[in-house]
């Protein structure tokens, strides 16, 4: 068995697969250090989770409840944000692994400390686990130099201010399976779109990223549930001034997006308000998503297919329609039935491009990486 483990800064979330990845069962700890909870199978109760550590504790033992106890498990597999320069592909963890990890929570601080927690709390109870983490910045270090790039001094590229990009294990796992799903070879340039509350794009060229939208951080790019997107340097310098650095890294991390614009951050929610303060959220959304489209098109030079992920990718007819109608001048064009319908094929027949959903399997890719890492024979 594969122990596949992603940590949040108040969640735990697991799933458990068998060799052939085959999912056994999921479950989660959520609210971590207040009210927490525990779902496993059908579990689901409060629980004392006032820490990463006692969480996973909670989640090994309902694991071991359900008849699946660690000792049996094969190896785990870990979700960690963001792996910098050095950490471009998954890696067993060792000490030096650790170490590179630790290294980038100055870029990730939000993050990458949440993620470390349950790979040292495993490491402990289970100290001959082999553990393997996978990079969610990993996917985009195959853009060209000119693209990860700021326009800044040396000096500020040295402290790694740079772009890296994010969602890059969705991303992977999409480029897996699309072959697949198209029943043909993969297209040269897949226009791939994560869209959920936290939202990006990316251009992947022959199977390897060449663009994204994210940068530094996950805030640049796309309209997001409570993130503003790409935003004019000087106009966070201005907030900073006005209130302070947590306020304004506040305002814009956690304020923005569709919350700020449309009161609310979940997309159901603004299409069920019907106001036109939430009309405009989703206008904002689909615009910019269909502009920063354009821009991952011409990083590629041109466009095979268009694949939707992530949930809203997955589940908003209307907004899938709203972004193919504004690429409609690159001949893609939508079969409203099939939008409807959540069909894997989208496009009708005669458009230039296939039109995919591509459900997001961010757990089971993981733990295939994990195979790929240690072997076929370690589970």
């Amino acid at each position: 068995m594969i122990l596949v483990v992603n940590a949040g800064s108040s969640s735990i979330k697991v799933a458990l697969f068998a060799s052939d990845l085959t999912e056994v069962l999921d479950g989660a700890v959520s609210g971590i250090g207040g009210r927490a909870r525990l779902k496993l199978g059908a579990r689901d109760e409060e629980a004392d989770a006032p820490d990463h550590d006692a969480a996973l504790a909670l989640i090994l033992a309902a694991i071991r409840d359900a008849g699946h106890p660690v000792e049996r498990f094969g190896a785990a597999g870990h979700r960690v944000v963001h792996g910098g320069r050095a950490l471009t592909r998954p890696a067993r963890v060792d000490a030096d692994v650790l170490a590179a990890i630790e290294a980038c929570i100055p870029l990730a601080p939000l993050h990458n400390p949440h993620n470390l927690a349950p790979i040292r709390a495993l490491g402990r109870l289970a100290p001959r686990l082999p553990q393997v983490a996978c990079f969610d910045t990993a996917f985009h270090a195959t853009n060209p130099e000119v693209a990860q790039r700021y326009a800044l001094p040396a000096g500020e590229e040295a402290k790694g201010i740079r772009r890296y990009g994010f969602h890059g294990i969705s991303y992977a796992s999409l480029t897996a399976r699309l072959s697949s799903l198209l029943g043909s070879a993969l297209p040269e340039r897949v226009l791939a779109l994560h869209l959920g509350n936290g939202a990006s794009l990316a251009a992947i060229r022959d199977g390897r990223s060449v663009a994204t939208t994210m940068g530094y951080s996950p805030l640049e790019g796309l309209t997001m549930g409570t993130r503003t997107g790409t935003i004019d340097g000087n106009a966070v310098l201005r907030m900073a001034q006005d209130h302070g650095i947590d306020g304004a890294a506040r305002i814009l991390n956690r304020e923005s997006g569709l919350k700020g614009l449309g009161g609310a951050s979940d997309m159901r929610a603004l299409h069920a308000e019907g106001t036109e303060e939430a009309r405009f959220g989703i206008d904002h959304f689909c615009y910019w998503a269909v502009r920063h489209s354009g821009s991952m098109i011409a990083a590629m030079g041109g466009l095979d297919c268009i694949a939707f992920t992530g949930g809203i990718g997955e589940n908003d007819a209307e907004v899938r329609a709203r972004i193919c109608q504004g690429l409609s001048f690159l001949g893609a064009a939508l079969d409203q039935d099939a939008n409807e319908a959540r069909t894997t094929r989208l496009e009708v027949g005669g458009s230039a491009v296939p039109i995919l959903i591509v459900p997001a399997e961010e757990e089971r890719h993981i733990a295939g990486e994990v195979l790929n890492v240690l072997g076929q024979g370690v589970c």
